[in-house]
């Protein structure tokens, strides 16, 4: 892979895949509206030669017309309106971004003769409630807000460029990433937002009485999952997951061990509609792709409570 483009390569993932692609000597152009990315993101890719395009993929032509100009070997589709809440509140911007969005990125890619398109999808959020731990890719479609349905047809259009023009794509069902520059405001995510807490010394509510588990992947290992995908030729969904759960308590447990510090937590009311389990099983990743998240809890809530602290600094 000689030159990659990565839409929402300004945000929290796709700026760390950015960082990995030029490390390894590929030519990297990314496309962001910059609604949620930002250039402080993109700095070290940027320093490093990696080119920005801000630009919305979802309108007019700016997608297509970078994927002629730059002839990427890749594309890797992960620009997004990426908040439940949000999509339920606005679902036809949700599905503007997300559904057209990708079509309009899987279109210029077609048009443009890409070798390989990988699509980053949700895996909770696809699933919806389930009765299956770990989730399986097998495991019934259900997904609960218009953002698991717009990601899904986002996995319909993927799969239906690969059955109708040949095109070789790989979707990629994420569970819960977290790592340096996730944004803790909104649904920054839980570790965005104990980790920004517990280096600024301030108080977080967990909701409910904090038994609810998830499943934790940090996004070095994302990158890597994105990468594996990209040199493979595996065709379909896959779930990039560790497999294991950890309840809110375990992970405050987790980031005090790291930080040598105690955490100033309350307990609030339970959150309507919060899943109570999450959990993904990552065995077809490792049969398609050769992926395995290789990339422990403890490691990676210190490399977040560092980047946190350097944001302070």
């Amino acid at each position: 892979m000689k030159r990659a483009l990565v839409t929402g390569g300004a945000g929290f993932i796709g700026s760390n895949l950015c960082d990995r692609l030029v490390a390894e000597g590929c030519e990297v152009l990314a496309i962001d509206d910059m609604s949620t990315g930002t250039a402080a993101n993109f700095a070290a890719a940027s320093a490093a030669g990696a080119k920005l395009i801000e630009a919305d993929v979802a309108g007019g032509t700016a997608v297509t017309e970078a994927v002629a100009a730059f002839r990427p070997d890749a594309v890797f589709h992960l620009a997004a309106r990426a908040s439940v809440g949000v999509s339920v509140a606005d679902p036809l911007e949700d599905a503007r971004v997300n559904v057209l969005g990708t079509l309009a990125t899987l279109n210029a890619a077609q048009i443009g003769g890409v070798a390989r398109f990988v699509y980053v999808s949700t895996g909770g959020a696809v699933y919806g409630d389930v009765t299956e731990y770990p989730t399986p890719e097998t495991s019934p479609i259900s997904p609960e807000s218009p953002y698991g349905t717009s990601k899904y047809s986002g996995e319909m259009y993927t799969r239906l460029f690969n059955r109708l023009h040949g095109m070789s794509t790989a979707t990629l069902r994420l569970a819960n990433i977290y790592g340096p520059r996730q944004d803790a405001h909104g649904e920054g995510g839980v570790v965005a937002i104990f980790s920004k807490a517990m280096v600024s010394s301030t108080q977080v509510t967990v909701n409910g009485d904090g038994l609810q588990t998830r499943d934790f992947v940090m996004v070095d290992d994302v990158v890597s999952a994105c990468l594996a995908a990209a040199n493979s030729s595996f065709t379909g969904a896959c779930n990039i997951a560790t497999g294991q759960e950890t309840s809110v308590l375990d992970l405050i447990d987790g980031l005090q061990a790291a930080a040598g510090g105690e955490l100033d937590f309350k307990h609030g009311p339970e959150r309507d509609g919060e899943v109570r389990r999450s959990v993904l099983d990552p065995s077809l990743a490792a049969q398609a792709i050769g992926w395995h998240s290789a990339i422990g809890l403890e490691q990676g809530l210190k490399a977040t409570l560092a980047w946190q602290q350097s944001t302070l600094s």
